[in-house]
């Protein structure tokens, strides 16, 4: 199929706005008008017109004008909204404390990140007590002028000569590897490119990465990744001198990863993309020669080895305990169907084990909030950990030694470090940030809600203790629902403007995540993925209903697959919100496996080669192919998106945003923001942060007929 790409018309121009922001819910904006192709697909006999898809080629200079067209209009919206500058001082000054990451041990000293305040990006330090002067180890921020190149990854060499870093630029998922010598702090000549969704995983001087071939000039953020490789390296050595250890030829589009443990007695190769679940082998490092074997290869579970310990592998899976358990094998007969549970699957998911001095800390999550317990090394339960509230925990320490710390953190909680001693069961506060908020003046609870089919849903709300019930207050609502991902309570900065000023934040655990385990994973997918949207759907009715708020007073949002979700449910139920925030979302559900990895979510969604049944299912939700135009009213929706994201590529949001404006739905404002020298969102500087933040929550309290005071 061949698209002439041919210069869109910009009504108004591109450096006219043509704004009025005067009224909210009439507000006039002259969009550019994106040109329509005849550019059509045929699945299973059905014809689907696809008139923007020269939006996909994002390196033309007629993607480039309309791009800076959008972007135009849309910041001038935003810089008539009186509010904004103070909201931007606010959070600039909230965001301006002290953070301090956990600490860790390796090697005899602790290591630690923290971020002054108002840093880019969070520095790496070392000292050698955990009491005495820290210094500079590793600091992102003099990697480019204006933080947009983020430490994504730091692993340290076994015998304590090394320490290798990954690095992204400009959010993109691409990595370069470097290394630097301890002892001298220098860099050595070493530098690893292509990388993609590794780490580095040491084994003697060297160390095994995960990498692509170099990809077209131009088309970095944009083709399809395949034949993913395992390598190795040794220090010293140029990278075109690199061993390649570990290909798959026969299935292009699937992940590789390696990982060695500690000891550097095995080398674990996992395979995944391809299902649920994962590929699992093992080679022994021990025995020169010793073949890469498969220890478990149902694509229906997943399989992760923690640790080797005397000649016992320990493993973390779903393999028959949706719910999860921590199996235990000899290290000469690892096959899966010689494995033993160690700790069953349990009434509460199993998310993480950690192994510390000399037993285990096993986290569980129970109703999307995280518990933790103490096992000794046979499975056996000694203690449950007391945490301060319902929350999120994290913990470092080592095998072998008895110094441990853990994070904490919940919605009105900032993340605050503890140590813990194991033998007494008794935490004592390390650090603790200096936010500026009073918690005191909020509370947050849990609340349990039917969805449409009468399934009892998960929902956190946090907001002022003076709140009344009286069916007016904005509310803010997030969701994800998707990909076994658990929405756990959390701190952000960035939503204290909003409660302060009588927001409600709800975040509410839907099908599709992982907070019951796969079951309600499962329940979320492919031609059950109507679920998610009901439970979305579901959660502000339930606000309505109970009078926290009404249609008028909704927000919602999303980010990635939780832009799907919000895409969708506006499609639905435009009606039900005020304001819609789709955040770099998946918005086209037809092509979205043809771009990078996005062949990797059809576990998840399936796609539209499948199945006539499964193209329909698809075609019947994809935001981008069911936006109304017939005058139906939309909310105010602000797409946002990144010119370097490689996860979900701007094509997405560019033809929803298209085709949203060239369709008849009411006047409120239908606008886009793509954001320069950014990605999917990780490593994002903290100054592009609080630029977005504001962007976004000053368009919801504006949409939303709020009146902020800072």
């Amino acid at each position: 199929m061949q698209i002439k790409l041919t210069q869109f018309i910009l009504l108004g121009g591109l450096f006219m706005s043509g704004i009025s922001c005067t009224d909210k819910t009439e507000t006039n904006i002259t969009y550019p008008k994106a040109e329509k192709q005849n550019v059509t697909d045929t699945y299973f006999g059905v014809e689907v017109a696809d008139p923007y898809r020269w939006l996909e080629n994002d390196t033309t200079q007629a993607v480039a004008d309309w791009v800076a067209a959008e972007n135009k209009i849309t910041q001038n919206y935003l810089e008539n909204i009186p509010f904004r500058n103070k909201l931007k001082q606010r959070l600039t000054d909230i965001v301006n404390y002290e953070k301090i990451g956990t600490p860790f041990k390796k090697h005899g000293k602790y290591y630690f990140f923290k971020n002054n305040g108002l840093q880019n990006q969070s520095v790496l330090y070392v000292k050698e007590t955990i009491d005495g002067e820290a210094s500079v180890l590793l600091d992102p921020n003099t990697l480019s002028d204006d933080g947009t190149v983020a430490l994504s990854g730091i692993s340290f060499s076994n015998n304590g000569k090394y320490l290798a870093y990954t690095i992204s630029r400009s959010g993109s998922d691409w990595e370069e590897i470097y290394v630097m010598d301890l002892s001298s702090r220098q860099l050595t000549n070493d530098r690893i490119e292509w990388a993609k969704f590794t780490n580095a995983s040491w084994f003697g001087d060297g160390f095994y990465y995960s990498a692509y071939d170099a990809p077209e000039k131009g088309k970095e953020y944009s083709n399809v990744n395949e034949n993913h490789k395992i390598y190795y390296h040794k220090i010293g050595d140029e990278q075109s001198n690199d061993k390649l250890a570990y290909q798959n030829p026969e299935y292009p589009k699937r992940f590789y990863s390696a990982s060695v443990n500690d000891d550097e007695t095995v080398l674990f190769i996992t395979e995944s993309g391809a299902g649920l679940g994962n590929r699992l082998f093992m080679q022994n490092l021990s025995k020169s020669g010793s073949p890469v074997i498969e220890i478990a290869g149902d694509y229906e579970y997943e399989y992760y080895p923690l640790d080797v310990i005397d000649n016992s592998v320990y493993f973390y899976t779903n393999y028959k305990a949706p719910k999860y358990k921590l199996a235990k094998a000899d290290i000469n007969a690892p096959k899966v169907e010689k494995w033993k549970d160690l700790v069953p699957e349990a009434e509460n998911v199993l998310t993480s084990v950690n192994f510390v001095a000399g037993q285990m800390i096993l986290i569980y999550d129970r109703d999307a909030s995280e518990h933790a317990y103490v096992y000794s090394l046979d499975g056996k339960q000694k203690s449950e950990i007391k945490l301060p509230t319902l929350g999120s925990v994290g913990f470092r320490g080592n095998r072998d030694e008895k110094e441990i710390f853990y994070s904490f953190s919940s919605f009105t909680f900032p993340s605050s470090i503890y140590k813990y001693d194991i033998d007494n069961n008794v935490s004592e506060l390390y650090i603790a940030p200096k936010v500026k908020f009073n918690a005191d003046n909020f509370i947050t609870e849990q609340i349990f809600f039917p969805s449409k089919d009468g399934t009892k849903i998960p929902m956190f709300l946090t907001y002022k203790k003076e709140l009344k019930l009286d069916g007016t207050n904005p509310v803010y609502l997030y969701g994800y629902g998707g990909f076994n991902v658990s929405l756990n309570p959390g701190f952000s900065t960035m939503r204290i403007p909003f409660l302060e000023n009588g927001g409600i934040y709800a975040q509410v655990n839907l099908r599709g995540g992982g907070e019951y385990g796969e079951t309600w994973h499962i329940a979320g997918t492919k031609m059950q993925k109507q679920n998610v949207f009901d439970d979305f759907i579901a959660a502000a009715e339930y606000l309505i209903e109970k009078k926290y708020t009404n249609s008028s007073k909704i927000a919602i949002a999303g980010g990635s697959n939780g832009g799907l979700l919000v895409g969708a449910c506006v499609n639905q139920r435009p009606d039900l919100f005020r304001v819609a925030l789709p955040l770099v979302g998946v918005m086209d559900m037809l092509r979205y496996h043809k771009f990078t990895i996005g062949w990797n979510w059809a576990s998840d969604y399936g796609t539209s080669e499948d199945s006539k049944e499964m193209f329909e299912y698809l075609r019947a939700y994809s935001p981008l192919h069911n936006i109304k135009n017939d005058g139906t009213a939309y909310p105010a929706i602000l797409v946002t998106t990144a010119d370097h994201d490689d996860r979900v590529v701007p094509a997405h949001s560019f033809k929803y945003a298209a085709a949203l404006q060239a369709a008849n739905t009411g006047n409120a404002p239908k606008l886009i923001r793509i954001e320069t020298k950014a990605g999917h969102g990780a490593g994002k500087p903290i100054s592009k942060t609080i630029q977005e933040q504001t962007d976004l929550y000053s368009f919801v309290m504006y949409n939303l007929d709020m009146k902020p005071k800072f």
